[in-house]
């Protein structure tokens, strides 16, 4: 007699099964999980590393004497940004969701001879301020010459400039000294929650002034008052650097509200151009490299043809025989080269090189190493390179025995230690230059 599955087991696989269709979740894959601010929530702007297009050595933010909060706090970094040269902080800057500001005084500092020289030397090489606010880094919008078209974007900005007044020929220092911030958000329809989706700054440099004596932040200031309505919106009269010069440094907050979505956030930074791409070196190597690869090839064509056509018009077999040209090379084809282990370790490197590229771009396709987790591309390629370890060193042994060798082993630990090795040793000396020159 068969059993019938009673009802009592029926509802019971059907609780199971809708447990476990409400019980699945879904997560972003490219990079962190969104963050919803409130009206009035605070947002922490960090500060990152100073940048130059000019020299690839980074410094710090507090290198200069910008201002800082009461408690300079490093952010937890990943291998990959420590490699980079990130140094990520907390800034005097603090911002509250939806809430404009205007005119904030920061701090007042008075320049001495050595403060005016870091300055100079940082705006000669057109160092650039990094920021970052919900990990978006700080842009500054350039308009194009069609007014239509949408704006360029580059990453941080400028320290200051170097220009001169109208109907004179000294060149002069002028510090970025008032940023006017504008964060971006887009709102949820069903919620008063909002989600910030760009961060974008219009450095200016003022000369401030102020009535009475100096009270810190209270100070009211004539050429940029919050109660007059009076903002900053040129550099008509610029903050000199210059020895004995006070600086105060302000800044603005501006909201709004965006149509882009959080999970498109970051489509603004990946189509902007990176002017640290050097496109006429790249352009001229390519074309060295072809022109010297075309001039191989017609060597090698001509030679063999060459020789092909010697072998055609041969008349007997005693000139048959007679090994010319390539023929004298067909003995070589299955012999150990001279110095066959290092072209077995050579190999094993190639290998590693060649697979930490191909794991490494399917990575990159799959979404893991977005550039919203920074440093996250470094980080992979060095564990990749010491993954990949092991199928150079069995590549590179196995090419040694097929060349009749018997120290296997020996050939697997050079592998492990030649390139490495010397690429660790330059890599010491170099950072121990840099660290010479105090960069991040």
């Amino acid at each position: 007699m068969e059993s019938r599955p009673s009802s009592s087991s029926l509802i019971s696989a059907l609780l199971v099964l809708i447990v476990l269709v409400h019980g699945g979740h879904c997560f972003y894959l490219p990079g962190v999980a969104p963050q919803d601010f409130e009206k009035g929530d605070p947002l922490m702007v960090k500060v990152n590393k100073l940048t130059s297009i000019k020299t690839q050595l980074p410094y710090t933010y507090y290198s200069l004497p910008y201002c800082r909060p009461d408690s300079v706090i490093d952010s937890a970094e990943n291998l990959g940004e420590v490699l980079r040269g990130d140094r990520i902080e907390t800034s005097p800057f603090v911002f509250k969701m939806r809430e404009p500001q205007m005119c904030n005084i920061v701090c007042k500092i008075t320049l001495d001879g050595k403060i005016t020289k870091a300055f100079k030397e940082k705006i000669d090489d057109e160092y650039r301020v990094n920021m970052i606010l919900d990990n978006l880094p700080l842009v500054v919008p350039i308009q194009r010459l069609d007014q239509q078209a949408p704006p360029l974007y580059q990453l941080g900005s400028h320290v200051g400039v170097k220009g001169q007044y109208t109907g004179m020929k000294d060149g002069k220092y002028f510090i970025h000294n008032h940023l006017s911030f504008t964060v971006k958000y887009h709102k949820d329809e069903q919620t008063d929650s909002a989600r910030i989706v760009g961060f974008e700054v219009k450095p200016f440099s003022v000369k401030h002034e102020y009535e009475g004596e100096w009270s810190d932040k209270k100070t009211r200031l004539t050429s940029c008052d919050p109660h007059a309505k009076r903002t900053v919106t040129s550099s008509n009269n610029p903050q000199e650097v210059e020895e004995k010069q006070e600086i105060i440094f302000t800044y603005d907050v501006e909201f709004q509200e965006s149509d882009v979505k959080w999970a498109s956030r970051w489509d603004t930074y990946l189509l902007m151009s990176d002017d640290q791409i050097h496109w006429f070196s790249i352009v001229n190597s390519l074309m060295i490299v072809l022109f010297l690869s075309g001039m191989v090839a017609m060597i090698m064509l001509r030679t063999l043809y060459r020789d092909i056509s010697r072998y055609n018009e041969l008349e007997t077999q005693e000139e048959a025989q007679e090994e010319t040209g390539w023929k004298l090379v067909h003995g070589d084809v299955f012999r150990p080269p001279i110095h066959s282990d290092l072209l077995c370790v050579y190999t094993g490197t190639g290998v590693q090189c060649f697979g930490m590229i191909v794991v490494m771009m399917m990575f990159a396709v799959l979404g893991f190493l977005s550039p919203s987790n920074r440093g996250s591309l470094m980080t992979a390629m060095l564990f990749l390179w010491v993954f990949m370890g092991l199928f150079a060193g069995y590549a590179s042994a196995r090419l040694y025995k097929m060349f009749k060798g018997t120290e296997w082993r020996k050939i697997a630990v050079r592998t492990a230690f030649l390139f490495p090795g010397s690429v660790a040793t330059l890599f010491f000396i170099l950072n121990a230059l840099i660290w010479g020159q105090k960069s991040s």
